[in-house]
């Protein structure tokens, strides 16, 4: 039997490329995504970089075509691409609005329309979602279309027993972070605010999507995993 095969999106950095490491790690045929350079992607040699654009969806057929020919089939498919515009309503423009929507939802919801074909059954599809309340109306309704997203899908895939969950990261340490201009100072006085007293590595989302796409696993589908030190855990008075 062949070792089992994922695809990530959005894998060059951060969370998807730690997942695509611990993967790796663990005996997956790896394939990621990205718009950046591939050869800076510093990942295992034999993990595929492929250029392409989640809002293209000639790139979505050009990436699903390379992955029926280099592994036929996929086991999990980690849709992990997605941006950040923070911001009240009044910042928010209409090109800002529509990259939200196209990257994170669009995008989500047609690489997985053409991944189809190649899903095995009992394969797990795994969508980032993140926090949306408390950062701007515009990233709210992006980040809130997944949710619905993920529980109708779970329902409509369940009879090839391809399972469809999520994964909420709270405040992880990203490149994301240095791109909107926020310091590493900043980032680790976040700390104080967190119950389990750190920020979040994009190692600990890893392990949630291993999870997520393991036998441990093989009853959840259509759900929201978590993983945020503890933000939003409220005790009981």
């Amino acid at each position: 039997m062949s070792a089992p095969a994922a695809l990530i999106t959005g894998g060059t950095s951060g969370i998807g490329k730690a997942t695509a490491e611990l993967l790796h790690s663990r005996g997956y045929r790896v394939m990621v995504t990205g718009v950046g350079n591939a050869a800076n992607a510093g990942l295992p040699e034999d993990v595929m970089v492929v250029r392409a654009d989640a809002r293209s969806l000639p790139d979505l057929d050009h990436t699903m075509d390379l992955a029926r020919r280099r592994f036929g089939s996929l086991d999990l498919l980690f849709l992990n691409a997605g941006i950040s515009r923070p911001g009240p309503i009044e910042s928010i423009d209409e090109d800002a609005f529509d990259a939200l929507f196209d990257i994170n939802v669009k995008g989500g919801f047609f690489t997985l329309q053409k991944a189809l074909p190649l899903l095995n059954e009992g394969a797990s599809v795994v969508f980032t979602v993140g926090a949306g309340e408390g950062i701007g109306a515009a990233m709210t309704a992006a980040k809130g279309a997944l949710l619905p997203l993920v529980r109708s899908l779970a329902l409509e895939l369940a009879p090839r027993r391809i399972r469809v969950n999520a994964v909420s990261p709270g405040m992880i340490n990203t490149p994301a972070y240095s791109k909107m201009g926020i310091s590493q100072e900043m980032i680790d006085s976040w700390a104080g605010d967190i119950p389990l007293g750190r920020v979040g590595a994009p190692a600990d989302i890893a392990e949630a999507v291993a999870f997520l796409a393991s036998d441990a696993a093989g009853y959840i589908t259509g759900d929201n995993l978590t993983v945020s030190g503890g933000i939003g855990v409220h005790s009981r008075p």
